[in-house]
């Protein structure tokens, strides 16, 4: 399982994100590789699931991948009820 964490540089918001998603992950008990990336690279990177805002997400809509939209980023909670239900479907 791969998950990509986007953000427009893939440095800030994404590196963010990878800390929330991984630390999701560890206390459902699901393991994945995470991978930051920029809005550029994601467009061809290949990945099972990507996570970002909603703005980059309509950028992404056309890859054919399962995309979750995060609006609070360190927000655990969220990234929960939006991730685990596309991991527990796989």
């Amino acid at each position: 399982m791969k998950i990509l964490a986007v953000c427009g540089m893939g440095f800030g918001s994404s590196l963010v994100l990878r800390m929330t998603i991984e630390d999701v992950l560890k206390a459902a008990g699901f393991k994945a590789q995470v991978v930051v990336s920029d809005i550029g690279t994601a467009r061809s990177e290949q990945a099972d699931i990507i996570v970002t805002s909603a703005e980059f997400a309509r950028l992404l809509a056309d890859r054919g991948i399962p995309i979750v939209v995060i609006k609070n980023y360190v927000d655990r909670k969220e990234m929960k009820e939006k991730l685990l239900p596309l991991l527990k479907g796989s």
